[in-house]
């Protein structure tokens, strides 16, 4: 059989319209320093910039999300059999937890966790940095390097005021480029937080022994039903139809629905949830071929499903993640609810419920797609 190239995932996944934007095989090509390929526009698939110069090795084909070149490999390695089992992955615990610093908890999503576990690692020495993503506007985030407090503050999702930034802006997505950051940042031992199909290509070029794939010490991964895309006429859009100004817009929170926190000119709190469901039309087309909600291959996992307000759904993995989770709870970085059998069950059922709508749209989806 002859080796796959870029080219093939053009044909294959580009040309579907499935391609998740992961960035892996920019980031992971062999010959990344001649700039084969890249994104010329970060809401479309990377393209070639230099196709006389691709070796035609297949990496990018191998470590592709969509192609599942790797699963059999990577579900040995993660004690994961496939979602019709077991849709929310192997796990060793479930826990329901908040970060016990204040600020943290106030600026966080959910319970402030994920940034709290990160904090804590890099003042223990565990890993030098994070990549993390920022919020800068409703539906628009950015990844960034975070290792110290103060930047991860600012990653946590805090109020946002981005009234200025409307004009300016022409098109926004919930999801970031976390990946392609990785090669600005050689260090020993760095922790990734994404989504599924961003650490299913970091254990994807892990699993192959791809260059940096030695730097990323933990993978925290984030719940993920799906993202989120609005040009300026899909805002106007949005607008009318939920009587919502992205200019009040100051939080979003993902739970059983989409929940937008608004200003409010009077005391309180201005709270709305909308369903998924109500939301199709501003989908990334390419998360309908996506069937992982949990972030089966992270070492921990994080969201809000499960939870109540302020505390954050964790689910714990592997030996490392575990390892890390006993250290923060020890050492009072994270407080947990005391859950009994039959509310972990539930929290468990409510998860599982969810996993299998995004597998059974999946499948809807690709019997589809021409």
């Amino acid at each position: 059989m002859s080796t796959k190239s870029f080219q093939d995932l053009i044909n294959e996944v580009h040309d579907r319209g499935i391609c998740q934007e992961c960035g892996g095989c920019v980031s992971f090509c062999s010959s990344a320093e001649f700039n084969i390929i890249g994104f010329k526009d970060k809401y479309s698939p990377p393209e070639y910039i230099n196709k006389d110069k691709c070796l035609e090795c297949g990496i990018c084909y191998y470590i592709c999300p969509q192609t599942h070149i790797l699963d059999d490999s990577l579900n040995k390695s993660y004690k994961f059999s496939d979602f019709s089992s077991m849709p929310i992955g192997y796990y060793e615990d479930i826990y329901s937890c908040r970060a016990t610093d204040k600020e943290f908890l106030e600026y966080g999503t959910d319970g402030g966790v994920v940034n709290s576990i990160i904090n804590y690692l890099i003042e223990k020495k565990m890993i030098d940095g994070a990549i993390v993503s920022r919020t800068d506007a409703p539906f628009s985030r950015e990844a960034t390097f975070a290792d110290n407090k103060p930047d991860l503050i600012r990653s946590s999702g805090a109020k946002l005021d981005i009234s200025p930034q409307l004009d300016e802006i022409q098109k926004f997505s919930t999801y970031t480029h976390s990946i392609p950051e990785l090669n600005h940042y050689k260090f020993k031992k760095l922790a990734v937080v994404g989504t599924p199909c961003q650490l299913y290509t970091v254990r994807c070029m892990q699993d192959l022994g791809v260059t940096p794939s030695e730097n990323v010490e933990i993978c925290l991964g984030l719940f993920c039903y799906e993202n989120f895309f609005f040009d300026k006429s899909q805002i106007k859009k949005f607008e009318k139809d939920f009587n919502i100004k992205f200019s009040d817009i100051e939080k979003i929170n993902i739970k059983e629905d989409v929940i937008f926190k608004l200003k409010s000119e009077g005391a309180g709190e201005k709270i709305i949830h909308i369903p998924f469901n109500h939301l199709n039309n501003y989908m990334r087309f390419a998360c309908n071929a996506c069937d992982d909600f949990t972030n089966v291959y992270a070492d921990i996992s994080f969201g809000g499903l499960g939870s109540p307000d302020k505390y954050t759904t964790v689910i714990v993995r592997t030996e490392k993640g575990k390892k890390v989770m006993a250290q923060v709870i020890s050492d009072g970085v994270v407080s947990c609810l005391e859950i009994d059998s039959s509310k972990k069950n539930k929290m468990i059922e409510l998860i599982s419920q969810f996993s299998q709508s995004k597998v059974n749209r999946k499948e809807d989806f690709m019997k589809d797609l021409v």
